[in-house]
């Protein structure tokens, strides 16, 4: 399915420019563990990465991720 003229109707998902509710419906999907909105929206309160529509690149949004959770082991130890 092709993308309208007027971009009213994407053709399906865009992993640079995903929604909230959408990166957490397609995360839960893929991964092991639920993903909510509101946990994402946390991680943004938190200082991860958005586009400036408030959307999500999940590529950034991953790097985010490690780098944070690199910074958190860096503390364990």
């Amino acid at each position: 399915m092709a993308t309208t003229p007027d971009n009213s109707h994407p053709a399906g998902l865009n992993p640079a420019a995903l929604p909230v509710a959408d990166a957490a419906k397609l995360l839960t999907k893929i991964g092991s563990a639920p993903v909510s909105r509101e946990m994402i929206e946390a991680d943004i309160a938190a200082g991860a990465p958005t586009n400036a529509d408030g959307t999500l690149h999940l590529v950034m949004y991953a790097a985010w991720l490690v780098s944070r959770m690199s910074r958190e082991g860096d503390r364990d130890g």
